[in-house]
């Protein structure tokens, strides 16, 4: 006969157990697909902006948007940090069979959100934004459609905000499909507003599509939670005070992220600074937001979906005692994300131009630039999935500071530091800032997977109120 006690606890446990009992590569890719495809059909949003304004206003436009969002997210990086925190908190509270937990940890997570949006990244992004794209060294005609563009998100974002927000809490719990369809609907009405608002707004107009799908989707998925009816449940009995103890775990597996995000997309800002000095500077930031932004996410965006799972896989493993399953299920991620980066690549390769012209990227200067940066990308495209799958690793079981002095060292020191000679040496030539990137993802790679195995994430602790998981 069964345990009765045993019984008793798998009925009181909400939480899918898969992947830390039975088959870890079933597993893992049951985590990990509709993970990898909700991250797809996220940056497939961003390539419907940029196909729309490319085609119906033009090359400056695209210009525009990729360094709009390039800034964006320098700053929702930051205030989104406490999400990694929060990750690492449900995961080893799902493992450990702690689901009370897990409903505080969302919450409070959900309450230093709003606080955040309200009093610091909506009225700094405000009134920043123009200081910014100065910074970013936009030319005339791009900053003038990039400054509504960027002042609409940032003032609205909170629905992206608490979107990324539930949607990790629920990966880490092991729902990956809920975020799925959520993610889904975003994509979809956000089409159908941005074909009524980009032909009568411009570039605005489609920041405006973007936040009127994140804020929709996200109040649903509050509803969805507050009404009991997901794996992580809000109720109105619930303290609305802030929990001390919960907030500063959330900040400390979380800050060293947050700092993280903010170096690699200070790298990017400063990559756009000198692609800003290139001679044909507009037609080069055109080619670097299409190729780079929105054409190199159909891997990065995948490869962050496995980051979500290789973390949930080791966050959840090493808080039920299983450390060595936490280490296969990354590796598992990895030959996906590798597999994923060869067909991507290729398309790169065989197909440039024909990926381009979807943007409207006709115009000679932005297809050429565009075709060599696609090449550059087609082999950066394997270092930088093994690189973010095995953050993913490190990140899940709480060593959220070592990917950060990893980052500074191959997301700044090479690419920055290599651009920086060069430039004292001679003027710079776009394929001088293109090898750059894949320099700075190849020591990333390299860098993380020797952390990964140094095997030292098995020591760390995660507490509140004394509990151990």
């Amino acid at each position: 006969m069964a345990d009765p006690a045993s019984s008793a606890k798998k009925s009181s446990n909400p939480f899918d157990r898969s992947l830390i009992e039975g088959p870890i590569g079933p597993a893992v890719w049951k985590l990990a697909w509709p993970t990898m495809l909700q991250n797809v059909i996220a940056g497939l949003q961003g390539v419907v902006d940029h196909v729309l304004v490319g085609n119906m206003i033009g090359y400056t436009a695209n210009a525009a948007i990729g360094v709009s969002w390039q800034i964006f997210l320098v700053v929702i990086v930051f205030m989104a940090s406490l999400f990694t925190g929060q990750a690492v908190l449900v995961a080893r509270f799902v493992g450990s069979c702690q689901p009370d937990k897990v409903n505080r940890t969302v919450f409070q997570a959900f309450l230093t959100a709003m606080f955040m949006f309200a009093f610091l990244m909506a009225p700094f992004g405000y009134f920043a934004a123009p200081y910014l794209l100065d910074l970013v060294k936009a030319a005339p005609e791009v900053k003038a459609q990039a400054l509504p563009f960027l002042r609409i998100n940032f003032v609205f974002s909170i629905g992206m905000m608490l979107f990324f927000m539930l949607s990790s809490a629920l990966r880490a719990a092991g729902d990956a499909r809920t975020p799925l369809r959520l993610g889904v609907s975003m994509t979809v009405l956000n089409l159908v507003l941005n074909l009524i608002l980009v032909p009568r707004y411009g570039t605005a107009g489609s920041a405006m599509g973007t936040v009127i799908a994140s804020n929709t989707v996200s109040f649903v998925a509050l509803y969805l939670m507050f009404s009991g009816k997901l794996v992580i449940r809000f109720s109105k009995q619930m303290d609305f005070r802030p929990d001390w103890a919960i907030i500063r775990s959330l900040f400390r597996f979380g800050l060293p992220t947050g700092v993280q995000g903010i170096a690699m997309n200070l790298a990017g800002v400063t990559l756009l600074r000198f692609i800003g000095s290139l001679e044909h500077s507009a037609a080069a930031q055109a080619a670097y937001a299409i190729g780079y932004t929105e054409l190199f996410s159909l891997i990065t965006w995948t490869s962050v979906g496995l980051m979500g799972a290789a973390a949930t896989v080791a966050g959840q493993n090493l808080g039920a005692g299983h450390p060595e399953r936490a280490i296969e299920g990354v590796h598992v991620a990895s030959k996906i994300g590798l597999w994923v980066a060869f067909g991507v690549g290729l398309a790169f390769v065989i197909a440039p131009h024909a990926l381009l012209g979807l943007f409207g990227a006709t115009d000679p200067l932005v297809a050429t630039y565009g075709e060599q940066l696609l090449r550059y990308l087609a082999v950066s495209g394997f270092f930088i999935t093994v690189a973010l799958t095995y953050t993913g690793g490190l990140q899940g079981t709480g060593d959220t500071r070592s990917p950060l002095f990893i980052t500074l060292a191959s997301q700044i020191a090479v690419p920055i530091g290599m651009c920086l000679f060069i430039e004292s040496m001679r003027p710079l030539v776009a394929s001088d800032i293109w090898l750059a990137i894949v320099l700075g993802h190849f020591t990333r790679s390299v860098l993380t997977v020797l952390r990964f195995r140094q095997g030292r994430w098995r020591q760390i602790k995660v507490e509140i109120e004394g509990a151990h998981a």
